[in-house]
C-alpha cells in the first residue's frame, strides 16, 4: 500500500471542495476521476489526448501567412541486416 495522506474537505462556492496535499504531485487543471462505492471513493487521473490545433477553417483569411511548400525527401535504402547483430560466418 502507499502512502497515506490526510485531505480537508471544505466549501467553495455551491460546492464542497477536497484540498489535497502537494506532495502528491498533481499538477493544477488535472482532470481526475472519481469512483464511490460503498463509501470508498477512489482517485485516478484521466489519460487526456494531446489536443491538436484545427486551422483549416481560417485558410486563406490571413494574407501574411504564406503556404510553406513541401520538400520531398528520397526515401535513401537502409540496412536492415545491422539490426540483427553480428552474423556468424
Amino acid at each position: 500500500m502507499g502512502e497515506e495522506y490526510r485531505a480537508k474537505v471544505f466549501k467553495s462556492g455551491n460546492s464542497l471542495a477536497l484540498r489535497l496535499p502537494a506532495a502528491l504531485g498533481l499538477k493544477e487543471g488535472a482532470e481526475m476521476t472519481l469512483r464511490e462505492d460503498k463509501g470508498k471513493l477512489t482517485l485516478e487521473p484521466v489519460d487526456v489526448l494531446p489536443r491538436k490545433i484545427d486551422l483549416t477553417g481560417i485558410v486563406g483569411t490571413m494574407p501574411w501567412l504564406k503556404e510553406i511548400p513541401r520538400e520531398d525527401f528520397d526515401d535513401s535504402p537502409r540496412d536492415w541486416h545491422l539490426l540483427n547483430g553480428p552474423q556468424e560466418k
